[in-house]
């Protein structure tokens, strides 16, 4: 494509170019004999079957209890009843169970009443009463029972070991997206981050986190604290010395990276905290949607629980991305509540009068709660809260993965993306070394750091001054009708493509690491043509087979 069109690109997010590609890609594909292939999200083509059925079974049982309390002829009933749920749920069961998601469903009540010590009826009546949805949310934070259970998950998902002592206070919202846009909210309003503040973030990293502060909203600085290829996406000390700056207020990680897919080490771990020993109010805050595709992962939050915001969202790993489920973790001893406290007095009259219709001392609201309230514009906070059926939901996921104690579950989804990976790297021609960081869920691809690699830099020269480094994907989407998205817009170098290994069939990944090939390729053969010299090496590092070309 032309250089100057493409440079009108430059400032879009890639997931806006996307759909220009996707456009594009579709017309090849209709117009020749391939098939469109979109790797460019990240939406798993898996999902959790078992809590699904429960939670549909669960369903049924908690019509016969509304029914059992009231059924008018209209198709009117009642309110499920607490007292003796628990029991009524265990007979229904008797003749229901042999039903898809019975046997999880039988199991998990008396599992979680002994692993948490619920009350029987309690705990039932909070999920029948929640999943019809007859309430508003109470507490408005996180229901009761399913914060317990969603605390004792995300120790599993995000902290490693050792766990942190002490509880986590956590706040259901609607995706991590969600959990983004609020803690961005609140900071700024508690005026933790203020206009012209500056944050550092781990570079490259999931696009909003770029965007956002750049907004009239916000209007904060950005340090890029940069990882690299060739350092494995590990920090430098160079790069982690910014984080010594005193003008840096917060740190932003996405952990494992999106599109980088590589977990910190604990190295990089240590050397973080030997930096919170320097800068003990240095807020932190982490996004590790893609932790539980690393086993043993350790979040920041896991290792630094006073200084960080946990985000998580259960989208990629349950395949449930259109649930709209997440968690938002702040531990009960923070360094927010802390620096909000020791706001001028002015300025805590200012926040007493944004928070003073929600009770007498609202210089005791905690930094959790403010999230909450501001979340619904304060006015609303009455009315705050995920809904109750994706509570009910939330519960379910997290049930089936403490109950899973050989972690099969997690073995069959980390064993797709691998095999995906695996077929990526065999159509490219490449070998890499393994890395027990690595997430798998994404791949990103730099051209320029493979074609020094497996060409010559006199390519790489050539290619910087003659192509535009979205020319790659829109080669990509024009020629093979295959959607990748450029890392650029993740702050990833320039000439990188980030590709999906969770949303396509096993067997189209080898075509896709095969198509990347033929346009370095073509880039090599453009080269030659140019200049008249021979590419020092060839544009694969070992043979492939060959194989015949996609069909629809």
């Amino acid at each position: 494509m032309d250089v100057v069109k493409l440079r009108q690109y430059e400032t879009l997010s890639p997931f806006e170019i996307k759909d220009l590609l996707a456009k594009a890609a579709s017309q090849t594909a209709t117009a020749s004999a391939v098939i469109y292939l979109n790797a460019g999200r990240g939406n798993p083509n898996w999902i959790a079957t078992e809590p699904r059925e429960a939670f549909f079974l669960l369903g049924q049982f908690a019509m016969s209890e509304s029914k059992r309390v009231l059924d008018l002829p209209p198709g009117v009933g009642g309110m499920p009843q607490r007292r003796g749920i628990a029991e009524r749920l265990s007979s229904w069961l008797g003749k229901n169970g042999s039903a898809e998601g019975g046997e999880f469903l039988g199991k998990l009540v008396p599992w979680a009443v002994k692993r948490f010590g619920f009350e029987p009826d309690a705990f039932v009546h909070e999920l029948v009463d929640s999943i019809i949805g007859d309430n508003y949310p109470v507490p408005d934070r996180m229901l009761v029972h399913n914060e317990r259970i969603v605390h004792d998950y995300l120790q599993w998902a995000m902290c490693g070991s050792p766990r942190p002592k002490g509880r986590f206070q956590l706040y259901a919202v609607e995706g991590g997206t969600a959990a983004m846009c609020y803690i961005f909210k609140t900071m700024k309003t508690n005026r933790l981050l203020n206009a012209g503040d500056t944050i550092a973030l781990a570079t490259p990293i999931f696009t909003p986190y770029l965007e956002m502060p750049h907004l009239e909203d916000y209007d904060l600085e950005v340090v890029h604290v940069q990882t690299k290829q060739e350092q494995r996406f590990q920090f430098d000390d160079r790069e982690l010395k910014k984080l010594l700056d005193p003008k840096v207020k917060a740190f932003f990680v996405v952990n494992p990276g999106n599109p980088s897919a590589v977990a910190l080490s604990a190295t990089m771990i240590a050397k973080i905290g030997a930096i919170l020993k320097k800068r003990p109010e240095l807020m932190l805050l982490t996004d590790d949607v893609y932790g539980t595709f690393v086993p043993g992962f350790r979040s920041l939050l896991g290792a630094f629980p006073y200084n960080t915001i946990g985000v998580y969202s259960y989208s990629k790993y349950f395949g449930c991305t259109g649930w709209r489920l997440g968690v938002i973790a702040v531990h009960e001893k923070n360094v927010f509540d802390r620096l909000i406290a020791k706001h001028p007095e002015p300025v805590l009259k200012r926040l007493d009068k944004r928070y003073g219709a929600l009770t007498l001392e609202p210089r005791k609201i905690g930094f959790i709660d403010r999230i909450v309230a501001d979340s619904r514009d304060v006015a609303l906070n009455h009315t705050a809260g995920l809904s109750l059926p994706q509570q009910v939901m939330m519960s379910l996921f997290s049930l089936y993965e403490l109950m899973d104690e050989k972690k099969q579950y997690q073995k069959a989804c980390i064993g797709i993306v691998k095999k995906r990976v695996k077929a990526t790297l065999e159509g490219l021609g490449i070998e890499v070394a393994p890395n027990e960081l690595y997430d798998h869920y994404y791949g990103l691809i730099d051209f320029e750091f493979w074609a020094r690699k497996y060409l010559d830099e006199g390519i790489v020269k050539w290619m910087k001054a003659n192509v535009h480094p979205l020319d790659i994907v829109f080669r990509l989407a024009e020629d093979h009708g295959i959607v990748l998205l450029n890392g650029s817009g993740f702050e990833a170098p320039d000439w990188s493509v980030r590709v999906s290994f969770a949303n396509l069939d096993d067997h189209v990944y080898d075509d896709i690491g095969r198509a990347v090939r033929a346009v370095a390729r073509g880039y090599r053969q453009a080269y030659e043509a140019a200049t008249g010299r021979s590419a020092a090496k060839s544009e694969t590092a070992k043979p492939v087979k060959p194989k015949s070309p996609r069909r629809k």
